[in-house]
C-alpha cells in the first residue's frame, strides 16, 4: 500500500482493549525482558485472598489468571475499555471500576500493576500489612527515537526511572527489582501511526497533518529498507507493605 492506504487504514482500524495482535509482523522486537511479569504475579497468585489490577485494559491479561483469588478488584481509567473489560471479567467474579477512591484502606494482600501510572500514596494506603506490590513500568526516555524522527517534544516524565519510583514508596521495602531495554522496530507508517493514535501519550497532540513531513520522510526510509528503530526502556520491582 500507499503512504495514503497505510494513514487512511492506521486511523480507521478498531481497536479494543490492550489487545496488539494487530501489529504482528508490522512491529517486531529485538531482545526479551530478563524477567516473565506474568510468572512473577503467578508466583504469588496461591496466597492471595484479594487482589487488585490496577490499569487492567480489556482484562485480557487478568482473565489469563484464572482461577483468581476470591475478592479481586480491577480498575481501569481509559473510559472506552471499562465496558470490554467488564463483560470479559465480571463473568469471572472480578468487580471492574474506573478508580480505587472507594475501595478500603488495607483491603488487598496482592497488587498488580503492568504499565499503569500509579499513586504511592493510594499503594501504601490499599495494602494490607505484609501484602506485596508487583509493577512492571515503561520507564520516561521509553521510545524517545520517536519523538526524535517526528521533531516532537521529549516525553515530561523523562526522568521516570526504577530508582524514582522506588524513592517514591518509602514506607514499602523493595525485595526485588531490575531495569532492561529492548529494540522496537515499526516497519511501515501505518503501524507507527497507529501504534501513536493507540499510545496517545507518546507523542502529546499527535495529528497526521501536524507531522506529515516528518511521516512521509519515515514512510520513504521504510519503503527503502530502512524501518524506525527505537529503544523501549522497562523496569519491574516487588515491593511488600512492612
Amino acid at each position: 500500500m500507499g503512504y495514503e492506504e497505510l494513514i487512511d487504514e492506521a486511523l480507521t482500524t478498531p481497536f479494543e482493549g490492550w489487545d496488539f495482535t494487530v501489529f504482528r509482523g508490522r512491529v517486531t522486537y529485538d531482545g526479551t525482558l530478563p524477567w516473565d511479569y506474568e510468572q512473577l504475579v503467578r508466583d504469588r497468585l496461591p496466597k492471595a485472598s484479594a487482589l487488585l489490577d490496577l490499569g487492567t485494559g480489556g482484562g485480557e491479561l487478568l482473565a489469563s489468571f484464572a482461577p483468581l483469588p476470591p475478592r479481586t478488584v480491577a480498575t481501569e481509567g481509559h473510559a472506552p475499555n471499562v465496558p470490554i473489560a467488564r463483560r470479559r471479567l465480571e463473568p469471572l467474579g472480578v468487580e471492574v471500576t474506573e478508580t480505587t477512591g472507594s475501595l478500603p484502606d488495607g483491603s488487598f494482600d496482592l497488587i498488580i500493576n503492568r504499565h499503569e501510572a500509579y499513586e504511592p500514596r493510594e499503594i501504601r494506603r490499599l495494602l494490607a500489612g505484609g501484602g506485596t506490590f508487583v509493577t512492571q513500568q515503561v520507564a520516561g526516555r521509553d521510545l524517545e527515537e520517536i519523538n526524535e524522527a517526528l521533531g516532537a517534544p521529549p516525553h515530561r516524565n523523562r526522568a521516570w526511572d526504577l530508582a524514582t519510583a522506588t524513592a517514591g514508596l518509602s514506607g514499602l521495602d523493595v525485595i526485588w527489582s531490575q531495569e532492561a531495554c529492548f529494540t522496537t522496530t515499526f516497519h511501515d507508517i501505518g503501524a507507527l501511526v497507529l501504534f501513536l493514535r493507540v499510545l496517545s501519550w507518546q507523542v502529546p497532540g499527535f495529528d497526521v497533518d501536524t507531522y506529515g513531513a516528518r511521516l512521509r520522510a519515515l514512510h520513504t526510509d521504510m519503503e527503502d529498507g530502512r524501518p524506525l528503530r527505537a529503544t523501549a526502556h522497562r523496569f519491574v520491582a516487588q515491593y511488600v507493605q512492612v
